[in-house]
């Protein structure tokens, strides 16, 4: 049986987390069985927990006309459960949260109820509230589940966060860790800065840029408290990137841990950490504003026959146009980066029933 670990500190301990995508059939209906596959293969992976029910599982499934939100959860729950009754460390359960107060709300009261640790919570909902507003409904949310707080850039649905309000989000008390994902160097440091100014050192940082992954990952931020040095560090991602090649991205947080563990980052490193980027600019489209970003994920993992098709609820989604020769050149520029082999090798059983 699974272990008594608390999430918490497996959290601190710096974990990989990818974000679940969903998988579909041709008519556009939950596909269980990949759907439990992709589950599967993370958890064989290596990853330290799931998140789903985030962007790159689709907001959509929340839709009345579609009523996905709460089967994918339960479907992720079920292969973790599966996973943990072999494991002495449980895995960290994530779910998606979103929406005005009271769908956020009851969202953090679903996944509660299913098991889940923790809700990563976005506010692209309450795009024009001012941050005593959003702090209330950061509270309310977090009175149900304990929170992980969401930087999301703004071209994709999020918005500015100042420093003001990770300075007071910081301040509640079941805030466990917070997903940096601005993609931008001023506000990811106005975030760290915010987390050691309110003495929070039981927050755990992760990143979730994926512009600039391995040097978050290797980066110490030292800063001041009163008269005291205080150093932190992100010391894992929750990343839709590594919903894809996921048996690497373990591997490369784990050599991101042993090469800050020695004082000693190679240029080697680094310079894996620019493949990363551009890797991860073609599977998330960047060139077009990342108009085909889950799509790009699909089309890999379609490639290695985890999902049938690039298929999203959104019929018009899709990839966008050159998109599918980039996919083609960063498989050929790093071959390094993919785990086709290790998914190959494991495929058919994921995908037994």
């Amino acid at each position: 049986m699974a272990g008594s670990t608390d999430f918490r500190t497996t959290l601190h301990g710096g974990i990989a987390i990818p974000a679940q995508p969903l998988a579909l059939t041709a008519a556009r209906k939950l596909d269980e069985r990949r759907q439990r596959a992709l589950s599967r293969y993370y958890i064989d992976a290596g990853v330290g927990g799931i998140a789903v029910g985030v962007h790159t599982t689709q907001f959509a499934i929340r839709d009345a006309e579609v009523g996905l939100f709460q089967p994918v959860l339960e479907l992720a729950a079920e292969e973790m459960d599966r996973a943990d009754s072999g494991r002495d460390v449980p895995l960290v359960r994530i779910g998606g949260i979103c929406g005005p107060t009271a769908q956020a709300v009851a969202e953090a009261e679903l996944l509660r109820s299913l098991g889940y640790h923790a809700g990563l919570l976005s506010l692209a909902a309450l795009a024009e509230a001012d941050v005593p507003t959003l702090i209330a409904h950061c509270e309310a949310v977090a009175d149900v589940i304990p929170v992980v707080g969401f930087y999301l850039q703004p071209s994709v649905g999020g918005r500015v966060l100042p420093y003001a309000f990770w300075r007071r989000f910081a301040e509640i008390e079941s805030v466990v860790a917070i997903k940096m994902a601005p993609f931008n160097r001023y506000q990811t440091l106005d975030v760290v800065r915010a987390v050691v100014d309110a003495g929070r050192d039981d927050i755990a940082l992760y990143t979730g840029n994926d512009d600039n992954i391995v040097a978050d990952l290797v980066t110490h931020y030292r800063l001041q408290r009163g008269d005291h040095g205080v150093e932190r560090r992100i010391v894992g991602g929750l990343l839709g990137h590594w919903s894809v090649w996921t048996q690497k991205a373990v591997s490369l947080l784990e050599r991101c841990h042993a090469e800050v563990a020695t004082g000693t980052i190679s240029r080697d490193l680094l310079s894996q950490g620019i493949g990363v980027t551009d890797s991860n600019a073609v599977f998330f489209d960047a060139a077009n504003g990342f108009a085909g970003c889950i799509a790009g994920l699909h089309e890999v993992l379609r490639r290695q026959g985890l999902l049938e098709g690039l298929w999203c609820l959104d019929p018009k989604e899709g990839l966008s146009p050159g998109q599918l020769e980039e996919i083609d050149r960063v498989y050929a520029q790093y071959p390094e980066l993919n785990d086709d082999e290790f998914v190959a090798s494991h495929r058919d059983d994921w995908l037994r029933g």
